[in-house]
C-alpha cells in the first residue's frame, strides 16, 4: 500500500520530562504504551501500544480477569478505573489486595483521564 507507514504495535516518541525505564508504563498525550527501553527527557523512545505486560498496580486494588484497568500516572501503576485515571487495557489474570502487580492487555486506543 502506498500511505502505509507501520502496524501500530511499537511507536516512536520523545520520552517524556523525567525520562522513562525500560519496561515501565509511559503516557504520552493520550497514548500509553510500555517502553522497549531507557531512554532520558527528550530521546526517541519507542513503546508498545498492543501486547499483554506485567506492570506495577494500587496493592490495594483487586482485580478479576478481564476487569478493565486504568494508569495512575501520578503513581506510575495500574488502578480500577476512576476519576483523573487513564484506561488502558484488560486484567488477564486475578490480582488482589496485596499484590504489587497485575498482567495487562493493552487496548492500544487512545486514551484520556476519567
Amino acid at each position: 500500500m502506498k500511505t502505509f507507514i507501520q502496524t501500530g504495535d511499537v511507536i516512536t516518541v520523545t520520552a517524556p520530562t523525567g525520562g522513562a525505564t525500560s519496561g515501565a508504563g509511559v503516557l504520552i498525550g493520550s497514548l500509553f504504551g510500555i517502553a522497549a527501553f531507557t531512554a532520558e527527557d527528550g530521546q526517541s523512545l519507542e513503546i508498545a501500544t498492543t501486547g499483554v505486560f506485567e506492570l506495577p498496580k494500587n496493592p490495594t486494588t483487586v482485580l478479576s480477569v478481564g476487569d478493565a484497568v486504568a494508569w495512575n500516572d501520578t503513581a506510575h501503576q495500574v488502578d480500577a478505573p476512576g476519576p483523573g485515571l487513564y484506561p488502558i487495557g484488560i486484567a488477564t489474570h486475578a490480582a488482589g489486595s496485596g499484590v504489587a502487580a497485575v498482567t495487562v492487555r493493552l487496548n492500544a486506543v487512545a486514551t484520556a483521564a476519567a
